[in-house]
């Protein structure tokens, strides 16, 4: 009977162990739906959560203006590919309100068009609102017309400064709302930036400047658009505004979030340098990249935004000061959106890796171990779970190192993290490079071959206008960023005994200038030009004049090269001249600042008239082969280039100044000032098809500050990456594209794993030729290979082989392949580069082609589970 009892009992227990577990699974369900349907973005300490889903977020910034809408597409898809999920932007006041009251939202400007693309590929959105965005975009995205707001001051806390930012932010944010863009809507954006970078002026505006970021943040919460707001650069933000990391190298610079139930998040991963005028070349190392990356990833980081991932091209006169009109042009996706590689396709290669490693990172716990003196390894491991993922990191700059780590040797390369999404299996190294390399072509157009035959309309220079000033007014306000230009005028009146009458004394004019350039004339007559750099706009103009008896006229054509773009007091920056004398005068120098009065004329007179359009070229009287003076006008007709690639206009043989087709600003040139090792910093420049007409000539109009240039030498250019490389040692991970996750494991996606060179032309395109081929120690990089002393014999038959005629290939790195015994005692390295054309005929197909289909079908699978999602969520939105 006892015994009974007990069974019973036991039986009860039991039976209401079930239930509470049911009821407990239930509780579990119905918690993970309400997770599931959530709306909106929230946060903790380890990521974002967007509508109840932590997410690892791969982002780019990619900028609106800098494109045009017929780009959007293709840019925002090569995005997705190269396994992005987030787009950001800055937005632009200036562009959408350049007069006040009146907005303009439409072509480039159109940022509601930009977002829903974004949208319609699956892909989620940061906008980084402003005021200010720096973004080295001309006078930081503020609208110049606040320059002349009585009594303001930008970026503090100044009542009229507030009252307009206050007013751009509920119009652009009220825009958004309205058209059902937050995430909180069902629409793309997750997250919002207010204000930029304001650590950088906080001491300038002291008390000040704590109030108004205080207020900038209460005003964007206030509206209560379900997204979170972070602040870059700003370790101290107020409130719930997250702080977030801006430079290079994150993982080592960011103290971290300021509150612990805040995610870290790395809003600027700069991809290169931006570029000015008068700088040489410059790059940064996809492999400096990956690193940085994942190392802050290692670091509980859960966002990464690539600035910039899209190069783009400041368009007109959009460019900050004395920045080149080309933008990042060595970012993922070049200036014209073209796939950059190594660049594109290892950080690609590096996301995929990321997410192999998405359960650990995001759910697990962290731990820290030091390996030896350069070595560590930082790991996430879920408790209770095989989930388990590594980050091998040797911080030796030079040398590699072999650790031991769980049981297992590893070989580490000088400076690199080894990504194991399984604590056990290498998928990826951020130093070796299996992605595919490019180099860029320029190719002369056809149909321009010819040369151009231009006529020219020169600028009036005026001699006396009237006077009413006794000092040079200044540059910023007379422009007002109608124009670059603005005329100076003054005379002096000289006896005929003040002229020097020793042989070799000369009369010298001394202009001091606070930027950023000047050309000269007096009495008419060109005397020269000056100007200063991005580092130092000041500058003075000093050169001998012929001076006359009787009343001579001095004429400064005062030039920018845009309005600043950073630092405190920016209502405060001046340009232009700021002083004028005459030295070696028998009398003395003579001031002519101090009594002399200056006369003062905005714009040229081929501006007013508009002679870069069809329309008012009408309105001025061109000639033809005239003399190439300074301050020339130059028209011409060209055919609109042959076939489908990028078009470019290489400006060789120029000084300096502007460019427009069909009435478009293409952009700023400046081929005269020269870089360190001699060279312009552009030379080419971007026309988007869009600007062109299809079937009927498009006029190009120059304007040239300088004389004597070389017309004949300007040439139209298609672009285009048709030069395809790989570099790929022996030793390498085999790609990361052969692995996937199943449950807690990393199995192979394909039957056979060894390393392979993949090789891959643009779309549409064969490989024609193989120009280089080595296996064994070539060194160099795309485009300008070198043989070694140690290449197999048959390197070159192999490649052809597997190579030509199709639109890709992959050849597998190993002695075998190339039926090498060679140099045993050296690691090999296979280089090839190859042609691609666009070819008429059958496309061979790939012995591969099963393989190569893998990423493809893998993308296609993503595409579907999208679909699915976007389907579920109409229903519910139906029902």
């Amino acid at each position: 009977m006892k015994s009974k009892t007990i069974y019973l009992i036991g039986f009860l227990v039991l039976i209401l162990l079930c239930l509470k577990a049911g009821y407990a699974k239930k509780e579990d369900n119905d918690e993970n739906k309400k997770k599931t349907n959530k709306k909106g973005v929230t946060y903790d300490g380890t990521s974002l959560i967007i509508n109840g889903k932590r997410e690892l977020l791969y982002s780019g910034s990619v900028h609106y203006p800098r494109s045009t809408p017929d780009m959007w597409p293709s840019i925002i898809e090569k995005a997705r590919v190269g396994r992005l999920n987030t787009i950001q932007t800055y937005v632009f006041w200036n562009v959408h309100e350049p007069e006040q009251g009146k907005w303009d939202f439409k072509g480039r400007f159109d940022l509601v068009k930009f977002i829903k693309l974004i949208h319609e590929k699956g892909l989620y959105v940061t906008i980084r609102l402003g005021p200010f965005i720096q973004a080295e975009w001309n006078h930081g995205g503020l609208p110049v017309w606040l320059r002349e707001v009585p009594d303001v001051y930008f970026r503090t806390d100044n009542e009229p400064f507030k009252e307009h930012t206050e007013r751009y932010v509920r119009k652009i944010l009220g825009i958004l709302k309205e058209e059902k863009l937050f995430a909180s809507q069902g629409g793309p954006i997750i997250l919002g930036q207010i204000e930029n970078e304001y650590n950088a002026v906080r001491l300038a505006y002291k008390e000040d400047g704590e109030r108004y970021i205080e207020w900038a943040a209460n005003l964007v919460e206030s509206m209560n658009l379900g997204i979170p707001w972070v602040m870059c650069k700003q370790d101290n933000a107020p409130g719930n505004i997250i702080n977030a990391c801006n430079g290079r190298h994150c993982g080592d610079t960011f103290p971290g979030p300021k509150r612990p139930d805040m995610p870290s998040l790395w809003t600027e991963n700069w991809t290169t340098q931006f570029r000015v005028f008068g700088d040489p070349p410059t790059n940064r190392r996809s492999e400096d990249i990956a690193f940085a990356v994942s190392r802050f990833f290692s670091k509980n980081g859960t966002h990464v935004n690539y600035y910039m991932y899209h190069g783009g091209t400041n368009f007109g006169r959009t460019s900050a000061h004395f920045v080149t009109t080309r933008y990042y042009d060595h970012a993922p996706l070049d200036e014209y959106g073209m796939e950059k590689d190594p660049k594109y396709g290892h950080l690609r290669h590096l996301h995929r890796a990321l997410e192999l490693c998405k359960k650990a990172l995001l759910w697990g716990h962290h731990r820290f171990q030091k390996l030896g003196p350069d070595t560590e390894v930082r790991y996430y491991e879920q408790p209770g779970t095989n989930v388990c993922a590594a980050f091998l990191a040797n911080n030796n700059t030079r040398e590699p190192n072999t650790v031991k780590f769980k049981g297992q040797k590893f070989v580490l390369p000088s400076r690199s993290i080894s990504i194991l999404p399984d604590c056990k299996t290498v998928v990826y190294n951020t130093a070796q490079i299996v992605a595919q390399h490019s180099w860029r072509n320029f190719v002369k157009s056809k149909k321009n071959s010819k040369g151009l035959k231009f006529d020219m309309y020169s600028e009036n220079v005026p001699s006396k206008l009237k006077g009413d000033t006794l000092i040079p007014g200044e540059l910023y306000f007379l422009t007002k960023d109608k124009t670059d230009y603005a005329w100076y005028t003054t005379s002096i009146k000289i006896k005929e005994d003040d002229l020097p009458d020793k042989k070799g004394v000369k009369t010298i004019l001394r202009v001091a200038s606070l930027g950023h350039a000047a050309i000269v004339y007096v009495n008419g007559e060109y005397v020269g030009n000056k100007h200063g750099s991005h580092e130092m706009k000041s500058f003075v103009f000093k050169k001998p004049v012929k001076l006359k008896p009787g009343d001579n006229h001095i004429s400064i054509l005062g030039v920018l090269t845009g309005f600043p773009d950073s630092g405190s007091y920016m209502e405060k920056r001046f340009a232009g001249p700021r002083g004028a004398s005459i030295i070696g005068l028998k009398s003395g120098e003579r001031d002519l600042t101090e009594n002399n009065h200056w006369g003062h004329l905005a714009g040229l007179e081929g501006e007013k008239k508009e002679v870069y359009a069809e329309k008012g070229s009408k309105n001025v009287k061109w000639v033809k082969n005239g003399e190439r003076k300074p301050l020339t006008w130059y028209k011409t007709y060209f055919e609109t280039p042959e076939g489908e690639n990028t078009v470019a206009i290489r400006m060789k043989g120029m000084g300096k100044g502007l460019i427009w087709v069909n009435g478009i600003g293409i952009g700023r040139y400046w081929m005269s000032f020269l870089s360190p090792i001699g060279q312009p910093t552009q030379s080419e420049y971007h026309i988007p098809r869009t600007f062109m007409k299809k079937k009927e000539k498009n006029m190009l109009v120059i304007f040239e500050e300088e004389p004597g240039v070389k017309l004949e030498a300007i040439d139209f250019v298609l672009v285009n990456r048709d030069t395809i490389c790989s570099f790929v040692e022996e030793n390498y991970p085999a790609s990361v594209k052969y692995w996937k996750r199943e449950g807690p494991n990393i199995v192979p996606r394909n039957k056979d794993m060894r390393l392979k060179s993949l090789i891959k032309c643009p779309p549409e395109k064969q490989i024609v030729s193989v120009e280089f081929a080595s296996f064994g120690d070539p060194t160099g990089t795309c485009g300008n290979f070198t043989m070694g002393k140690c290449s197999a014999s048959k390197s070159k038959e192999v490649v052809e082989k597997k190579c030509l005629g199709k639109s890709r290939c992959s050849i597998v790195v190993e002695r075998e392949t190339f039926e090498d015994k060679k140099c045993p005692e050296i690691v090999k390295t296979l280089a090839v580069q190859v042609k691609c054309e666009k070819k008429q005929g059958n496309e061979q197909k790939s012995d591969d082609e099963e393989e190569d289909d893998d990423e493809e079908e893998e993308e296609k699978e993503r595409e579907g589970k999208n679909q699915d999602l976007k389907d579920r969520e109409k229903q519910k939105q139906d029902h």
